[in-house]
């Protein structure tokens, strides 16, 4: 065990205690206040993580803490040994915090303030990711030890998804790395992010091939390559087109080819929706309705909820291009069901949520119930919203008991624990960081 979760961390919940149990407790808790919360599945992550070294046993993951920065989530994947990927010095100040070694951060923004490569180059992070000369002469003068990676675009990879906005052409490769050279930066690998629409074969396959060419580029001015990031995009649920176990045949299939064993190239990846996206669940209360009448321009004689939380708070995910999951109702009604809508807070005029959805009638103080809430519902330093009026969610952690886990012994995980599924689990832990 590595210390960064500790018996401290766990509330011990007697067998025969189910998640279920564990929301509706927490639901009766709440039953006079309005404030939303998640349940948290951990185990969900660590069967993640376990998939994800056997079907990937080359590549070391990066979880890029923007996609959850939730205390829970983070001391998890530490004491499972994944390194994180951090967009700025407030998600590599967090990691740090608890204690991770900064050999196991990636600094990976392509757009860092100057204040931010200063104190990640006082704290020792070196690693590092760059696309044009001005992020490149900004290292040069305030991070001399960084070790950088060269990230690439979609435009030099044809089968990509054509949205990518970061990384350098193909063309502008070569000019970038003799700048480096000049500037006495160090360049020890290539970077490139295809995003989960271009995680298909062919699109994986020219990405590998253009980062080894960028390689040789390297190679041949006098770098020292030797590390090839593959980004991420992973998928988070398992109603996805390609499954893991598809897409990581080709990522294989690819790296045998390009970048073999014996090489010298290590690899790594950003999995960020993989891990958390269907580990959490969200629970968030009816605050306010509203009925459009039927009168109306454009109206269709709909119902307007409002809820607890918004795309300011627990789903900005809907402003990460993710789709709104379906709500489960908390309690089940057999009355008639109606066209609605959900809206966040009042007073928000484009906080909506979803429309054209068939719901029975609801009521003030009813609560809803979304699943896949994990990703990019959580800041990284949680802090009250000026916007929504009140704090952060409150998170509660819960991860079924298995063979190779100790929690009052201190032993941690072995390489032998399989964890089962939380929702079927009689026997859970659960531990709640407010």
């Amino acid at each position: 065990m590595n210390g960064y979760l500790n018996k401290s961390n766990f509330l011990m919940v007697e067998e025969g205690f189910t998640t279920r149990d564990l929301l509706e407790n927490l639901l009766e808790e709440l039953c006079q206040e309005v404030r939303a919360f998640f349940v948290a599945d951990l185990g969900d992550i660590v069967k993640k993580h376990l998939c994800f070294l056997k079907a990937l046993p080359r590549v070391k993951p990066y979880f890029p803490v923007k996609c959850n920065g939730s205390e829970g989530v983070i001391r998890l994947l530490a004491e499972l040994g994944a390194g994180f990927a951090c967009a700025n010095k407030a998600e590599i100040t967090q990691v740090q915090g608890i204690g991770v070694p900064a050999d196991r951060i990636f600094y990976s923004s392509p757009c860092k303030q100057v204040a931010h490569i200063r104190y990640a180059a006082a704290h020792g992070v070196r690693l590092m990711a760059f696309d044009n000369e001005v992020e490149l002469s900004k290292v040069a003068r305030n991070h001399p030890r960084a070790r950088m990676l060269l990230g690439i675009t979609a435009d030099s990879i044809p089968s990509a998804h054509p949205s990518m906005t970061f990384g350098t052409t193909l063309k502008s490769c070569r000019h970038l790395l003799e700048t480096a050279k000049e500037q006495a930066v160090e360049v020890v690998g290539i970077s490139f992010h295809l995003g989960s629409r271009g995680l298909e074969p062919q699109a994986l396959a020219q990405a590998v091939a253009t980062a080894q060419l960028v390689f040789d580029m390297g190679m041949e001015l006098g770098h020292h390559m030797h590390l090839l990031d593959i980004g991420g995009g992973f998928p988070g649920t398992e109603d996805t087109r390609a499954p893991l176990e598809e897409i990581a045949a080709g990522i294989n299939s690819a790296l045998d080819l390009y970048f073999p064993e014996g090489s010298g190239v290590d690899i790594i990846a950003r999995p960020g929706r993989y891990y958390v996206t269907s580990a959490f669940t969200l629970a968030v209360s009816i605050t306010a309705l509203e009925e459009i009448p039927v009168e109306q321009p454009g109206s269709d004689g709909s119902l307007v909820y409002h809820l607890s939380d918004g795309i300011y708070g627990a789903f900005s995910c809907l402003l990460f291009d993710s789709p709104c999951p379906r709500p489960q109702l908390h309690k089940v009604r057999k009355q008639p069901w109606h066209s609605s809508s959900l809206w966040g807070p009042p007073g928000h005029a484009e906080d909506r949520i979803a429309d054209g959805l068939e719901l029975p009638q609801l009521h003030v103080g009813d609560w809803l119930v979304f699943g896949n809430m994990g990703a990019y519902t959580i800041p990284t330093i949680p802090t009250s919203s000026l916007l929504t009026g009140g704090p952060q969610p409150q998170v509660t952690y819960a991860m079924a008991r298995g063979q190779g886990w100790d929690p009052v012994g201190g032993a941690g995980f072995s390489s032998t624990w399989v964890p089962s599924c939380l929702w079927h689990c009689p026997t859970l832990l659960s531990w709640t960081w407010k």
